[in-house]
């Protein structure tokens, strides 16, 4: 749990058991409930040891791990967990819809506007929306535990590869991938991310995997990046100049999927590389120190500890370590959820007006998304709910909690607990997750 004195300074964060002790005996006072927060009432932070955190950043297209963690003679104590869940997926189809009502209402016999042209420019290091909200959101979550717990290190993972180099055709026209692993390109690693790790013609992982041509040099095959996948011995010297139709023929299903997956992009790859320059000059700004290490030397540490893969495990992986003594048991699950639309309809298929929404979000005293607790004495929804909440105009709104969704209880029953802030919490044990 993270602790302030009574100027709201970061202390060293505590135990659940010392939190729950702590505000039973009136000393604290709960300042944020997700994450928990509480501040101490006769407490400075000139009067108590702060020996100070670190902050690991493992960053992804989908989802972004952090940990808060001690770090004492090369060995890592993990104390909290937070998977940053992004909608920069979201935004992108936000953007791609309104880009499809703008063409569409330029080719309708509407009111004529003259083209402007003066607004076009970028400035130097521009990302699109949906890239620059991996950032923001990231960097704005560690600069939130930087006010809760007394940082003093930050640490984030770099990128394996740069796949906006490797998958230009251009970049890897005359470059003969024989040359070795690095030559001209990280072709290798690309190819390694793309196709799994394992045998593109019979699935086998934990083999050595060699380079292969799909469609074979000697039958005109290029040395494009979309015409390697990696094969392993058996499977490469059996295919030798064989086309790759010749070679499945007994296996169309594989096929399938071989030719499917050159043609497929590395889209999450390519969004992580283009933010994790933007992430480190966000980062290197905001804290005094900021230490990156490389995703290979992430996954070394993992396996020469033992730790099992997850987005924050993996961040305790990071850069140098000796040891991972300790990992949090469960996981704060955070969804950028945004906040809300500025705009006050909805539209139809071609993107004009259909409905009108309110001119204000706030209902007595409540929004949309706030943490609240209603207390209900009687009727069908007797008990005592915490959860979301969703306001409606004539005041009787909903709350989605821990064991569902339940309706219809006026707004005179709920306490606010905590503002909606753009992002939905969750709780889950810590595990293995899909790699984003």
């Amino acid at each position: 749990m993270f602790v302030l004195d009574r100027h709201h300074t970061p202390l060293q964060p505590t135990s659940p058991a010392r939190a729950r002790k702590l505000l039973h005996q009136g000393r604290a006072v709960v300042v944020r409930h997700t994450p928990f927060v509480i501040r101490l009432k006769d407490r400075s932070a000139d009067q108590s040891q702060v020996d100070g955190v670190e902050v690991g950043i493992d960053p992804g297209s989908k989802q972004t791990g952090i940990a808060v963690f001690t770090a004492r003679n090369g060995n890592r104590r993990g104390l909290y967990a937070i998977e940053l869940a992004h909608r920069g997926s979201r935004i992108r189809d936000a953007l791609t819809r309104r880009g499809a009502y703008r063409r569409g209402r330029r080719t309708r016999n509407l009111r004529h506007r003259e083209p402007r042209f003066s607004n076009r420019a970028r400035r130097a290091g521009w990302l699109a929306p949906s890239l620059r909200h991996r950032v923001d959101t990231t960097v704005s979550w560690t600069t939130r535990l930087a006010r809760w717990a007394p940082v003093r290190a930050v640490h984030v993972e770099r990128v394996a590869f740069d796949t906006h180099a490797v998958s230009k055709g251009e970049a890897l026209a005359g470059v003969d991938h024989r040359h070795g692993t690095l030559y001209g390109t990280e072709a290798r690693a690309y190819l390694l991310a793309k196709w799994g790790k394992a045998c593109a013609y019979c699935g086998t992982t934990g083999v050595p995997l060699n380079i292969d041509h799909i469609h074979p040099r000697s039958r005109g095959g290029s040395d494009r990046i979309s015409n390697l996948c990696t094969a392993c011995v058996p499977c490469n010297e059996g295919k030798s100049n064989q086309p790759v139709e010749d070679f499945l023929r007994q296996s169309p299903e594989r096929l399938a999927l071989v030719l499917a997956q050159a043609k497929a992009p590395l889209h999450d790859a390519a969004a992580v590389n283009a933010t994790h320059w933007a992430l480190w000059h966000a980062l290197d700004a905001a804290f005094p120190t900021v230490r990156t290490a490389s995703g290979s030397r992430t996954k070394w540490n993992r396996l020469r500890t033992g730790t099992p893969k997850s987005h924050t495990l993996d961040v305790l992986c990071v850069g140098e370590l000796q040891a991972v003594d300790r990992a949090p048991a469960r996981v704060l699950v955070v969804t950028a959820t945004g906040r809300g639309s500025y705009s006050r309809t909805r539209t139809d298929k071609h993107g004009f007006p259909r409905l009108r929404l309110p001119r204000q979000k706030r209902f007595f005293g409540y929004q949309t998304g706030d943490l609240a607790r209603a207390v209900v004495p009687t009727g069908k929804n007797t008990g005592t709910h915490t959860g979301r909440i969703a306001v409606r105009a004539g005041g009787s709104f909903d709350i989605r909690t821990a064991r569902g969704l339940v309706q219809g209880i006026r707004h005179k029953r709920f306490r606010l607990l905590q503002r909606a802030d753009g992002y939905a919490y969750a709780n889950r044990p810590e595990g293995p997750t899909p790699s984003a």
